[in-house]
């Protein structure tokens, strides 16, 4: 198998390094050679935070350079648009349309780009979500980046029931079985 790159983008504070737990933990439990890096920016203040996971029978470096990204998973709007360059020509772009303003916007010095999903969409294969509503349905909006990355996982190499194993032994035993009730609920959108 040759090697397959993943991406997920996000803001501070949206799960992404759970979901790259998540994704770690599948990989390696597939027998896979997994290679993650993660780049946290200023995290902490709702800054961008970026996540490679690469994955093979054998795979040199962690980074996923621009173009070679077979599945890019965003949590928020901007942070797509930030980096959909990075996916390949046939590679697939999961976009959460939830909307974080950055400071910025925050501050009245710029303004939010409208229509950017639908921009996306005349350049690249994009699959989009509202996770956010569908984790409020669930009664609880932290899990909304589970719900982002099982649409995602009909994109990748592995079946359900492998993903319900890896939540299993990655989230804290008081949320697996929500937290694989979210990644049902977006394997099923």
């Amino acid at each position: 198998m040759k090697t397959k790159n993943i991406m997920i983008v996000g803001v501070g504070g949206q799960g992404t390094l759970l979901t790259s737990r998540i994704l770690g933990g599948i990989m390696l439990g597939a027998g896979y050679d997994v290679k993650m890096s993660e780049v946290h920016g200023m995290a902490q203040r709702g800054g961008s935070v970026v996540t490679y996971v690469r994955y093979g029978e054998s795979v040199a470096e962690p980074i996923v350079e621009e173009g070679q990204a077979d599945v890019l998973i965003a949590f928020e709007q901007l942070e797509a648009k930030r980096y959909a360059h990075f996916l390949k020509k046939d590679g697939v772009l999961i976009v959460n349309t939830q909307r974080i303003d950055p400071m910025p916007v925050v501050i009245g010095q710029a303004e939010y780009p409208e229509g950017i999903v639908e921009g996306l969409k005349k350049e690249y294969r994009v699959i989009d979500v509202d996770a956010m509503s569908e984790a409020l349905k669930l009664g609880n909006p932290k899990v909304f980046n589970v719900i982002v990355l099982g649409v995602a996982a009909k994109h990748m190499d592995f079946d359900k029931e492998q993903w319900f194993d890896v939540i299993e032994k990655t989230v804290k035993p008081k949320f697996v079985d929500l937290n694989k009730l979210a990644f049902e609920t977006g394997y099923n959108l």
